[in-house]
């Protein structure tokens, strides 16, 4: 039972490396069963054994999917001090994370996000349950740095990590659309000067302004 527990569960989990990467250029709304059992060379019966139904795998894609972010952008700050350090190594390895990524579509969230925003369901939900999380994060690590003086306490915490998410959002847009080389160093530059001018004195020792561009983990550590 353990062998063929374990073979089910590799092979569902083929199907969704596989119909993540292709949502990520299709979108999550072009994903069918037929479709995907075709791309896969299986068969429909043998998709269905896995997902129910279209908006099941769905689910199950946006769950990969996060799971790969996590994977991807937590382990650079788990050395990071809480506070304003946190807050840039996250932010940073975002940005670092979708310039690597290996979705054809750029920023697999943002294009989710995008596809379904005014689509109200189950998958909706959790996109903005999830990008809710991170954000809070994100804001959380704000308020613990003005808690520790280094993030002056006349910021809106929420009016930074909103202009803070942007500037990810928008290299990722800037890239993928006007296929602008420069877009994720843009994005870095455009968070460290909003850090620098939100930063206390204690927190402005934190970002050295002669930092290069992808070197914050060797100076944050």
């Amino acid at each position: 039972m353990t062998d063929i527990q374990s073979k089910g569960q590799k092979t569902r989990l083929q199907i969704l490396s596989s119909a993540t990467d292709l949502a990520s250029a299709q979108g999550l709304e072009g994903l069918t069963i037929g479709g995907l059992a075709k791309s896969l060379g299986l068969s429909k019966s043998g998709l269905f054994a896995h997902f129910c139904s279209k908006e099941e795998l769905q689910l199950a894609v946006v769950d990969l999917a996060r799971q790969r972010f996590e994977e991807t952008v937590f382990p650079s700050s788990m050395d990071s001090p809480e506070g304003l350090k946190k807050l840039y190594v996250l932010l940073m390895s975002w940005v670092d994370s979708i310039e690597n990524s290996n979705y054809r579509g750029g920023c697999f969230f943002a294009a989710a996000s995008a596809e379904f925003d005014d689509r109200p369901g189950p998958v909706r939900d959790e996109l903005a349950r999830l990008s809710k999380l991170w954000i809070n994060l994100l804001i959380d690590q704000t308020l613990i740095g003005q808690k520790l003086k280094q993030i002056s306490k006349r910021i809106d915490s929420a009016q930074m990590v909103f202009e803070l998410h942007a500037f990810v959002q928008e290299a990722n847009w800037t890239k993928q659309l006007l296929e602008d080389p420069r877009a994720f160093d843009r994005a870095r530059s455009s968070i460290r000067a909003c850090l620098t001018q939100g930063a206390t004195l204690k927190g402005k020792k934190l970002i050295p302004a002669n930092w290069t561009e992808k070197d914050y983990r060797n100076a944050l550590l």
